[in-house]
Protein backbone atom coordinates (compact mmCIF):
# COMPACT_ATOMS: atom_id res chain seq x y z
CA UNK A 1 0.00 0.00 0.00
CA UNK A 2 1.43 3.65 -1.00
CA UNK A 3 2.09 6.17 1.33
CA UNK A 4 -0.34 9.14 1.72
CA UNK A 5 2.24 11.29 -0.01
CA UNK A 6 2.53 8.87 -2.51
CA UNK A 7 -0.92 8.98 -3.31
CA UNK A 8 -0.73 12.78 -3.24
CA UNK A 9 2.29 12.40 -5.75
CA UNK A 10 0.35 10.10 -8.43
CA UNK A 11 -2.58 12.24 -7.84
CA UNK A 12 -0.43 15.47 -9.04
CA UNK A 13 0.65 12.89 -12.18
CA UNK A 14 -2.46 11.78 -13.01
CA UNK A 15 -3.97 12.40 -16.48
CA UNK A 16 -8.16 12.27 -15.92
CA UNK A 17 -9.77 10.99 -18.75
CA UNK A 18 -13.15 13.15 -20.04
CA UNK A 19 -13.93 12.33 -23.71
CA UNK A 20 -16.69 9.34 -24.61
CA UNK A 21 -15.22 6.97 -26.23
CA UNK A 22 -16.56 5.72 -29.20
CA UNK A 23 -15.59 3.40 -31.70
CA UNK A 24 -12.16 2.46 -30.19
CA UNK A 25 -11.20 6.43 -29.95
CA UNK A 26 -11.93 9.24 -27.56
CA UNK A 27 -14.28 11.76 -28.59
CA UNK A 28 -16.58 14.84 -27.68
CA UNK A 29 -20.02 14.76 -27.67
CA UNK A 30 -21.97 16.14 -30.57
CA UNK A 31 -22.83 19.05 -28.94
CA UNK A 32 -20.01 19.91 -27.46
CA UNK A 33 -21.82 19.91 -23.78
CA UNK A 34 -19.46 19.10 -20.78
CA UNK A 35 -20.31 18.69 -16.84
CA UNK A 36 -18.12 19.30 -14.25
CA UNK A 37 -16.51 16.00 -11.88
CA UNK A 38 -16.08 16.90 -8.62
CA UNK A 39 -14.07 15.60 -6.13
CA UNK A 40 -16.42 15.13 -3.05
CA UNK A 41 -13.46 15.49 -0.25
CA UNK A 42 -12.94 19.15 -1.37
CA UNK A 43 -15.38 19.91 -3.76
CA UNK A 44 -12.90 20.54 -6.59
CA UNK A 45 -13.67 20.13 -9.76
CA UNK A 46 -11.40 17.18 -11.47
CA UNK A 47 -12.10 17.57 -14.69
CA UNK A 48 -15.31 18.20 -17.57
CA UNK A 49 -16.47 15.18 -18.83
CA UNK A 50 -18.13 15.18 -21.90
CA UNK A 51 -21.92 15.11 -21.88
CA UNK A 52 -23.38 12.48 -24.34
CA UNK A 53 -27.26 12.73 -25.53
CA UNK A 54 -29.52 11.19 -28.45
CA UNK A 55 -26.40 12.19 -31.14
CA UNK A 56 -24.21 10.42 -29.43
CA UNK A 57 -26.43 7.56 -28.57
CA UNK A 58 -27.08 6.93 -32.40
CA UNK A 59 -23.39 7.36 -33.08
CA UNK A 60 -22.28 4.60 -30.85
CA UNK A 61 -25.18 2.03 -31.63
CA UNK A 62 -24.49 2.41 -35.13
CA UNK A 63 -20.61 1.33 -34.48
CA UNK A 64 -21.15 -1.26 -31.69
CA UNK A 65 -24.11 -2.86 -34.70
CA UNK A 66 -21.49 -2.42 -37.76
CA UNK A 67 -19.18 -4.05 -35.40
CA UNK A 68 -21.72 -6.96 -34.01
CA UNK A 69 -22.79 -7.17 -37.62
CA UNK A 70 -18.93 -7.61 -38.32
CA UNK A 71 -18.01 -10.66 -36.33
CA UNK A 72 -14.86 -9.13 -35.30
CA UNK A 73 -15.73 -10.09 -31.90
CA UNK A 74 -19.44 -12.00 -32.22
CA UNK A 75 -18.23 -14.93 -33.92
CA UNK A 76 -14.38 -14.70 -33.14
CA UNK A 77 -13.40 -18.08 -31.52
CA UNK A 78 -14.23 -18.04 -27.71
CA UNK A 79 -10.79 -18.98 -26.73
CA UNK A 80 -9.00 -16.43 -28.88
CA UNK A 81 -11.64 -13.85 -27.04
CA UNK A 82 -10.61 -15.46 -23.77
CA UNK A 83 -7.35 -14.30 -24.57
CA UNK A 84 -7.95 -10.75 -25.30
CA UNK A 85 -10.07 -10.36 -21.71
CA UNK A 86 -7.01 -11.78 -20.24
CA UNK A 87 -4.59 -9.57 -21.69
CA UNK A 88 -7.14 -7.01 -20.77
CA UNK A 89 -7.10 -8.14 -17.01
CA UNK A 90 -3.57 -8.30 -17.46
CA UNK A 91 -3.63 -4.42 -18.06
CA UNK A 92 -5.66 -3.58 -15.57
CA UNK A 93 -3.50 -5.30 -13.00
CA UNK A 94 -0.58 -3.53 -14.14
CA UNK A 95 -2.43 0.10 -13.89
CA UNK A 96 -4.30 -0.74 -10.61
CA UNK A 97 -3.09 1.89 -8.75
CA UNK A 98 -4.03 4.46 -10.88
CA UNK A 99 -7.82 3.19 -11.48
CA UNK A 100 -7.80 3.02 -7.86
CA UNK A 101 -6.95 7.02 -7.31
CA UNK A 102 -9.24 7.25 -9.92
CA UNK A 103 -12.51 6.27 -8.38
CA UNK A 104 -11.31 7.57 -5.23
CA UNK A 105 -10.73 10.99 -6.50
CA UNK A 106 -13.97 10.45 -8.65
CA UNK A 107 -16.28 9.01 -5.74
CA UNK A 108 -14.48 9.77 -2.32
CA UNK A 109 -14.47 6.28 -1.30
CA UNK A 110 -11.09 5.14 0.65
CA UNK A 111 -8.15 4.31 -0.87
CA UNK A 112 -7.58 1.57 1.22
CA UNK A 113 -10.92 -0.44 -0.03
CA UNK A 114 -10.09 0.77 -3.91
CA UNK A 115 -6.66 -0.86 -3.06
CA UNK A 116 -7.74 -4.14 -1.14
CA UNK A 117 -11.55 -5.02 -2.61
CA UNK A 118 -12.52 -2.76 -5.49
CA UNK A 119 -9.75 -2.85 -8.30
CA UNK A 120 -8.85 -6.76 -7.53
CA UNK A 121 -12.13 -8.23 -7.40
CA UNK A 122 -13.03 -6.63 -10.65
CA UNK A 123 -10.13 -7.99 -11.99
CA UNK A 124 -11.25 -11.28 -10.65
CA UNK A 125 -14.54 -11.18 -12.45
CA UNK A 126 -13.08 -9.80 -15.99
CA UNK A 127 -10.70 -12.93 -15.72
CA UNK A 128 -13.44 -15.31 -14.15
CA UNK A 129 -15.79 -14.71 -17.26
CA UNK A 130 -13.09 -15.39 -19.58
CA UNK A 131 -12.70 -18.12 -18.60
CA UNK A 132 -16.47 -19.20 -18.61
CA UNK A 133 -17.04 -18.34 -22.22
CA UNK A 134 -14.68 -21.86 -24.21
CA UNK A 135 -17.08 -23.49 -21.37
CA UNK A 136 -20.09 -23.01 -22.31
CA UNK A 137 -21.52 -26.27 -24.06
CA UNK A 138 -24.89 -25.89 -25.89
CA UNK A 139 -27.15 -29.19 -25.83
CA UNK A 140 -28.86 -31.67 -27.76
CA UNK A 141 -32.16 -32.76 -26.90
CA UNK A 142 -33.90 -35.89 -26.79
CA UNK A 143 -36.07 -35.67 -29.90
CA UNK A 144 -36.49 -39.39 -32.00
CA UNK A 145 -34.04 -40.81 -34.37
CA UNK A 146 -35.53 -38.89 -37.17
CA UNK A 147 -34.45 -35.76 -35.82
CA UNK A 148 -31.52 -33.72 -34.24
CA UNK A 149 -32.32 -30.82 -32.10
CA UNK A 150 -29.41 -28.50 -31.21
CA UNK A 151 -29.95 -25.76 -28.53
CA UNK A 152 -27.25 -23.17 -28.55
CA UNK A 153 -26.83 -19.89 -26.92
CA UNK A 154 -25.48 -16.93 -29.14
CA UNK A 155 -24.95 -13.15 -27.83
CA UNK A 156 -27.70 -10.60 -28.09
CA UNK A 157 -26.24 -8.44 -30.27
CA UNK A 158 -25.63 -4.75 -29.17
CA UNK A 159 -25.77 -4.48 -24.88
CA UNK A 160 -26.79 -1.23 -23.08
CA UNK A 161 -25.35 -1.14 -19.70
CA UNK A 162 -25.73 1.96 -16.71
CA UNK A 163 -24.10 1.71 -13.60
CA UNK A 164 -23.92 3.66 -10.84
CA UNK A 165 -21.81 5.71 -9.07
CA UNK A 166 -20.99 3.84 -5.64
CA UNK A 167 -18.27 1.31 -6.82
CA UNK A 168 -17.89 2.18 -10.04
CA UNK A 169 -15.20 0.45 -11.35
CA UNK A 170 -16.82 -2.99 -9.47
CA UNK A 171 -20.38 -2.44 -10.82
CA UNK A 172 -19.08 -1.68 -14.48
CA UNK A 173 -17.07 -5.01 -14.75
CA UNK A 174 -19.87 -6.66 -13.30
CA UNK A 175 -22.00 -6.28 -16.04
CA UNK A 176 -19.67 -5.36 -19.05
CA UNK A 177 -16.89 -8.58 -18.24
CA UNK A 178 -19.78 -11.18 -19.14
CA UNK A 179 -21.33 -9.59 -21.59
CA UNK A 180 -18.02 -9.33 -23.83
CA UNK A 181 -17.55 -12.64 -22.94
CA UNK A 182 -20.75 -13.60 -24.56
CA UNK A 183 -19.83 -11.95 -27.94
CA UNK A 184 -22.03 -8.56 -27.43
CA UNK A 185 -20.87 -5.23 -28.21
CA UNK A 186 -21.46 -2.87 -25.33
CA UNK A 187 -22.79 0.67 -24.73
CA UNK A 188 -21.93 1.77 -21.15
CA UNK A 189 -23.28 4.55 -18.92
CA UNK A 190 -21.70 5.11 -16.37
CA UNK A 191 -22.84 7.83 -13.53
CA UNK A 192 -22.62 11.03 -14.39
CA UNK A 193 -21.47 11.26 -10.68
CA UNK A 194 -18.28 8.96 -11.38
CA UNK A 195 -17.46 8.25 -14.88
CA UNK A 196 -13.86 8.38 -15.25
CA UNK A 197 -12.40 4.90 -14.16
CA UNK A 198 -14.79 3.44 -16.76
CA UNK A 199 -13.45 5.66 -19.31
CA UNK A 200 -9.88 4.70 -18.72
CA UNK A 201 -10.92 0.97 -18.65
CA UNK A 202 -12.08 1.22 -22.25
CA UNK A 203 -9.21 2.31 -23.42
CA UNK A 204 -7.28 -0.26 -21.60
CA UNK A 205 -9.95 -2.60 -23.47
CA UNK A 206 -8.74 -1.56 -26.86
CA UNK A 207 -5.20 -1.80 -26.09
CA UNK A 208 -5.53 -5.31 -25.14
CA UNK A 209 -6.92 -5.69 -28.59
CA UNK A 210 -10.99 -5.72 -28.26
CA UNK A 211 -11.76 -4.53 -31.46
CA UNK A 212 -12.97 -0.77 -32.36
CA UNK A 213 -17.10 -0.50 -32.02
CA UNK A 214 -17.31 -3.45 -29.51
CA UNK A 215 -17.05 -1.46 -26.17
CA UNK A 216 -18.24 2.47 -26.24
CA UNK A 217 -18.97 4.55 -23.07
CA UNK A 218 -21.08 7.37 -22.89
CA UNK A 219 -20.90 9.60 -19.88
CA UNK A 220 -23.88 11.71 -19.58
CA UNK A 221 -26.90 12.07 -17.52
CA UNK A 222 -30.07 9.36 -16.62
CA UNK A 223 -32.79 11.47 -18.12
CA UNK A 224 -30.94 12.20 -21.65
CA UNK A 225 -28.53 9.35 -22.23
CA UNK A 226 -29.93 6.95 -20.32
CA UNK A 227 -33.82 7.83 -21.50
CA UNK A 228 -32.45 7.34 -24.97
CA UNK A 229 -30.42 4.24 -24.41
CA UNK A 230 -33.26 2.53 -22.97
CA UNK A 231 -36.12 3.85 -26.11
CA UNK A 232 -33.25 2.96 -29.05
CA UNK A 233 -34.79 0.43 -31.07
CA UNK A 234 -31.26 -1.17 -31.85
CA UNK A 235 -30.54 -1.98 -28.49
CA UNK A 236 -31.37 -5.92 -27.93
CA UNK A 237 -31.25 -6.37 -23.97
CA UNK A 238 -30.13 -3.08 -21.37
CA UNK A 239 -28.54 -3.97 -17.76
CA UNK A 240 -28.96 -1.48 -15.04
CA UNK A 241 -27.60 -1.01 -11.37
CA UNK A 242 -29.62 1.82 -9.73
CA UNK A 243 -32.71 3.32 -7.93
CA UNK A 244 -36.19 1.25 -7.75
CA UNK A 245 -37.26 4.62 -9.19
CA UNK A 246 -34.97 4.70 -12.50
CA UNK A 247 -35.50 1.00 -12.94
CA UNK A 248 -39.20 1.29 -13.36
CA UNK A 249 -38.76 4.13 -15.94
CA UNK A 250 -36.80 2.04 -18.05
CA UNK A 251 -38.89 -0.90 -17.89
CA UNK A 252 -41.58 1.55 -19.51
CA UNK A 253 -39.11 2.84 -21.59
CA UNK A 254 -38.42 -0.78 -23.06
CA UNK A 255 -42.12 -1.41 -23.57
CA UNK A 256 -42.61 1.97 -25.19
CA UNK A 257 -39.43 0.88 -27.82
CA UNK A 258 -38.79 -2.68 -28.85
CA UNK A 259 -39.54 -4.45 -25.51
CA UNK A 260 -36.23 -5.04 -24.97
CA UNK A 261 -35.14 -6.95 -22.24
CA UNK A 262 -34.31 -5.06 -19.11
CA UNK A 263 -32.07 -6.68 -15.67
CA UNK A 264 -32.65 -4.62 -12.93
CA UNK A 265 -30.26 -4.71 -9.68
CA UNK A 266 -32.31 -1.66 -7.84
CA UNK A 267 -32.39 -0.76 -4.37
CA UNK A 268 -32.31 -2.41 -0.63
CA UNK A 269 -33.26 -2.02 2.41
CA UNK A 270 -32.00 -5.04 3.58
CA UNK A 271 -32.23 -6.45 7.33
CA UNK A 272 -30.26 -7.40 9.80
CA UNK A 273 -31.32 -9.97 12.81
CA UNK A 274 -29.50 -10.69 15.95
CA UNK A 275 -30.52 -13.83 17.69
CA UNK A 276 -29.79 -14.34 21.44
CA UNK A 277 -27.81 -17.56 20.76
CA UNK A 278 -25.22 -15.07 18.85
CA UNK A 279 -22.47 -17.06 20.35
CA UNK A 280 -19.64 -13.86 19.72
CA UNK A 281 -21.59 -10.51 19.94
CA UNK A 282 -18.70 -8.64 19.59
CA UNK A 283 -18.24 -10.16 16.18
CA UNK A 284 -21.90 -9.61 14.99
CA UNK A 285 -21.58 -6.16 16.80
CA UNK A 286 -18.27 -5.65 14.15
CA UNK A 287 -20.71 -7.19 11.25
CA UNK A 288 -23.31 -5.03 11.64
CA UNK A 289 -21.33 -1.92 11.62
CA UNK A 290 -19.20 -3.10 8.90
CA UNK A 291 -22.85 -3.64 6.97
CA UNK A 292 -24.26 -0.15 7.30
CA UNK A 293 -20.81 2.14 7.81
CA UNK A 294 -18.52 0.87 5.12
CA UNK A 295 -18.45 2.63 1.94
CA UNK A 296 -19.65 5.54 3.96
CA UNK A 297 -23.20 3.24 3.91
CA UNK A 298 -23.46 3.82 0.05
CA UNK A 299 -24.05 0.29 -0.55
CA UNK A 300 -27.11 -1.31 -2.28
CA UNK A 301 -27.04 -4.18 0.16
CA UNK A 302 -26.12 -2.06 3.66
CA UNK A 303 -27.79 -3.71 6.16
CA UNK A 304 -29.92 -0.15 7.47
CA UNK A 305 -32.54 -2.21 9.79
CA UNK A 306 -30.79 -4.41 12.43
CA UNK A 307 -33.25 -6.42 14.75
CA UNK A 308 -31.89 -7.63 18.13
CA UNK A 309 -33.44 -10.05 20.50
CA UNK A 310 -35.04 -8.29 23.12
CA UNK A 311 -33.09 -10.15 25.72
CA UNK A 312 -29.50 -8.84 24.06
CA UNK A 313 -30.21 -5.51 23.42
CA UNK A 314 -28.19 -3.28 25.91
CA UNK A 315 -25.32 -5.92 25.50
CA UNK A 316 -25.64 -5.43 22.09
CA UNK A 317 -25.63 -1.64 21.65
CA UNK A 318 -22.84 -1.17 23.58
CA UNK A 319 -20.57 -3.48 21.54
CA UNK A 320 -22.33 -2.10 18.02
CA UNK A 321 -21.05 1.54 19.76
CA UNK A 322 -18.03 0.19 20.66
CA UNK A 323 -17.59 -1.05 16.61
CA UNK A 324 -19.14 1.90 15.08
CA UNK A 325 -16.31 3.96 16.21
CA UNK A 326 -13.81 2.75 13.95
CA UNK A 327 -15.21 4.04 10.86
CA UNK A 328 -13.97 7.69 11.38
CA UNK A 329 -14.69 10.08 8.26
CA UNK A 330 -11.19 11.68 6.82
CA UNK A 331 -9.22 12.15 3.66
CA UNK A 332 -9.55 9.11 1.51
CA UNK A 333 -6.54 9.06 0.18
CA UNK A 334 -5.46 8.52 3.75
CA UNK A 335 -4.28 4.44 3.70
CA UNK A 336 -5.39 4.88 7.14
CA UNK A 337 -9.16 6.42 6.81
CA UNK A 338 -12.11 3.82 6.82
CA UNK A 339 -14.37 6.56 5.92
CA UNK A 340 -14.45 8.76 2.73
CA UNK A 341 -16.80 11.79 1.93
CA UNK A 342 -20.33 11.01 0.49
CA UNK A 343 -20.74 11.05 -3.14
CA UNK A 344 -21.79 15.11 -3.86
CA UNK A 345 -24.32 17.46 -2.03
CA UNK A 346 -27.29 16.17 -3.04
CA UNK A 347 -26.49 12.95 -1.35
CA UNK A 348 -25.35 14.63 1.77
CA UNK A 349 -29.03 16.35 1.55
CA UNK A 350 -30.50 13.39 0.96
CA UNK A 351 -29.02 11.79 4.21
CA UNK A 352 -29.35 15.09 6.02
CA UNK A 353 -32.93 14.90 5.44
CA UNK A 354 -33.63 11.04 6.57
CA UNK A 355 -31.88 12.01 9.78
CA UNK A 356 -33.67 15.09 10.42
CA UNK A 357 -37.31 12.80 10.21
CA UNK A 358 -35.87 10.67 12.08
CA UNK A 359 -35.55 12.73 15.27
CA UNK A 360 -38.88 14.44 14.41
CA UNK A 361 -40.37 11.13 14.53
CA UNK A 362 -38.97 9.74 17.79
CA UNK A 363 -36.36 7.67 17.16
CA UNK A 364 -33.45 7.88 19.85
CA UNK A 365 -30.08 9.41 19.14
CA UNK A 366 -27.27 7.01 19.94
CA UNK A 367 -24.59 8.24 17.68
CA UNK A 368 -23.71 10.88 15.36
CA UNK A 369 -26.54 13.39 14.08
CA UNK A 370 -27.18 15.83 11.30
CA UNK A 371 -24.18 16.40 9.35
CA UNK A 372 -22.26 20.00 10.03
CA UNK A 373 -21.63 20.80 6.25
CA UNK A 374 -18.83 23.60 5.25
CA UNK A 375 -18.53 24.74 1.94
CA UNK A 376 -15.17 23.56 0.40
CA UNK A 377 -14.30 21.16 3.10
CA UNK A 378 -16.23 17.89 1.69
CA UNK A 379 -19.71 16.09 2.09
CA UNK A 380 -18.82 14.09 5.09
CA UNK A 381 -21.41 12.37 7.82
CA UNK A 382 -20.44 10.80 10.42
CA UNK A 383 -22.01 7.36 11.20
CA UNK A 384 -25.28 7.76 12.84
CA UNK A 385 -27.17 5.11 14.99
CA UNK A 386 -30.67 5.40 15.81
CA UNK A 387 -32.67 2.77 18.87
CA UNK A 388 -35.95 2.81 19.49
CA UNK A 389 -37.34 2.72 15.78
CA UNK A 390 -40.48 1.74 13.91
CA UNK A 391 -41.54 0.59 10.64
CA UNK A 392 -43.86 3.61 10.76
CA UNK A 393 -40.56 5.85 10.75
CA UNK A 394 -39.65 7.13 7.55
CA UNK A 395 -35.98 6.19 7.55
CA UNK A 396 -36.57 2.59 8.44
CA UNK A 397 -38.82 2.43 5.11
CA UNK A 398 -37.14 4.11 2.65
CA UNK A 399 -33.40 3.19 1.50
CA UNK A 400 -31.05 6.14 2.55
CA UNK A 401 -27.70 5.41 1.34
CA UNK A 402 -25.73 7.05 3.87
CA UNK A 403 -24.29 5.85 7.36
CA UNK A 404 -27.36 5.92 8.97
CA UNK A 405 -28.73 2.57 10.68
CA UNK A 406 -32.05 1.84 12.46
CA UNK A 407 -32.06 -0.29 15.56
CA UNK A 408 -34.88 -2.09 16.88
CA UNK A 409 -35.84 -5.36 18.75
CA UNK A 410 -37.95 -8.51 18.56
CA UNK A 411 -39.21 -11.45 20.74
CA UNK A 412 -39.48 -14.14 18.64
CA UNK A 413 -37.84 -15.84 15.29
CA UNK A 414 -41.63 -15.29 13.41
CA UNK A 415 -41.42 -11.68 14.47
CA UNK A 416 -38.13 -11.26 13.36
CA UNK A 417 -39.38 -12.97 9.91
CA UNK A 418 -42.10 -10.62 9.67
CA UNK A 419 -40.55 -7.23 10.70
CA UNK A 420 -37.52 -8.39 7.89
CA UNK A 421 -40.13 -8.99 5.37
CA UNK A 422 -41.86 -6.24 5.80
CA UNK A 423 -40.17 -3.73 3.25
CA UNK A 424 -41.23 -3.17 -0.65
CA UNK A 425 -37.13 -4.21 -1.16
CA UNK A 426 -35.76 -7.86 -1.13
CA UNK A 427 -31.87 -7.95 -1.82
CA UNK A 428 -29.98 -8.78 0.97
CA UNK A 429 -29.91 -10.04 4.69
CA UNK A 430 -27.76 -11.03 7.53
CA UNK A 431 -28.33 -13.47 10.36
CA UNK A 432 -26.29 -13.98 13.35
CA UNK A 433 -27.14 -17.06 15.14
CA UNK A 434 -25.06 -20.41 16.28
CA UNK A 435 -28.17 -22.77 15.46
CA UNK A 436 -27.85 -24.26 12.63
CA UNK A 437 -31.23 -25.58 11.62
CA UNK A 438 -32.43 -22.03 12.53
CA UNK A 439 -30.21 -20.37 10.26
CA UNK A 440 -31.64 -22.78 6.98
CA UNK A 441 -35.73 -21.89 8.29
CA UNK A 442 -34.64 -18.37 8.60
CA UNK A 443 -32.75 -18.00 5.40
CA UNK A 444 -35.69 -20.19 3.36
CA UNK A 445 -38.19 -17.59 4.72
CA UNK A 446 -36.88 -14.48 4.20
CA UNK A 447 -37.53 -12.32 1.02
CA UNK A 448 -34.14 -11.50 0.00
CA UNK A 449 -31.76 -12.65 -3.24
CA UNK A 450 -28.71 -13.25 -1.01
CA UNK A 451 -28.23 -14.43 2.41
CA UNK A 452 -25.53 -14.03 4.47
CA UNK A 453 -25.15 -16.76 7.89
CA UNK A 454 -23.11 -15.15 10.70
CA UNK A 455 -21.05 -12.78 7.90
CA UNK A 456 -22.32 -9.99 5.54
CA UNK A 457 -21.64 -9.33 1.91
CA UNK A 458 -18.93 -11.74 1.38
CA UNK A 459 -18.77 -13.84 -1.94
CA UNK A 460 -16.65 -13.78 -5.06
CA UNK A 461 -16.99 -14.45 -8.76
CA UNK A 462 -18.94 -17.72 -8.03
CA UNK A 463 -22.03 -16.74 -6.75
CA UNK A 464 -24.78 -15.08 -8.20
CA UNK A 465 -25.97 -11.40 -7.12
CA UNK A 466 -29.70 -10.08 -7.08
CA UNK A 467 -32.52 -9.71 -5.77
CA UNK A 468 -36.35 -9.83 -5.60
CA UNK A 469 -39.78 -7.43 -5.05
CA UNK A 470 -38.36 -4.00 -5.79
CA UNK A 471 -34.73 -4.70 -6.11
CA UNK A 472 -35.01 -6.29 -9.15
CA UNK A 473 -34.34 -9.13 -11.02
CA UNK A 474 -31.73 -10.90 -13.05
CA UNK A 475 -28.35 -11.58 -11.60
CA UNK A 476 -24.33 -10.82 -11.95
CA UNK A 477 -21.72 -12.52 -11.21
CA UNK A 478 -21.58 -16.44 -11.24
CA UNK A 479 -22.40 -18.17 -14.51
CA UNK A 480 -26.16 -16.82 -14.04
CA UNK A 481 -24.78 -13.66 -15.78
CA UNK A 482 -24.25 -14.87 -18.82
CA UNK A 483 -27.65 -15.76 -19.18
CA UNK A 484 -28.48 -11.86 -19.38
CA UNK A 485 -26.61 -11.31 -22.58
CA UNK A 486 -27.21 -14.50 -24.72
CA UNK A 487 -30.02 -16.17 -26.83
CA UNK A 488 -30.98 -19.61 -26.72
CA UNK A 489 -31.69 -20.87 -30.43
CA UNK A 490 -33.18 -24.26 -30.89
CA UNK A 491 -31.95 -25.85 -34.44
CA UNK A 492 -34.05 -28.40 -35.26
CA UNK A 493 -32.66 -30.72 -38.10
CA UNK A 494 -34.81 -33.23 -39.80
CA UNK A 495 -32.18 -36.15 -41.02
Amino acid sequence: MKSYQEWQALKAAITLPSQAYINGQFCSAQQGETFACINPADEAVLTQVASCDQADVDLAVQAAKAAFSSGSWSQMAPNKRKQILQKWADLLTEHADELALIDTLDMGKSIAEMVSIDVPDSIDCLRWSAECIDKLYGEIAPTNADNLALISREPVGVVAIITPWNYPLMMVMWKIAPALAAGNSVILKPSEKSPLSALRIAELATQAGVPNGVLNVLPGFGHTTGKALALHHEIGTLAFTGSSRVAGLLMQYAGQSNMKRVWLEAGGKSPCLVFADCKDIAAAAKGAAAAIFSNQGEVCIACSRLYVEESIKQDFMEALLAAAKHYIPGDPLDPNTTMGPLVDKAQLDTVTGFIESALQQGATLEMGGVPEYQKGQGFYAHPTIFSNANHDMSFVQEEIFGPVLAVMTFDSEAQAIALANDSKYGLGASVWTQDLSRAHRVSRQLEAGMVWINTWGDGDSTVPFGGVKASGNGRDKSWHALEKYTELKNTWIRL
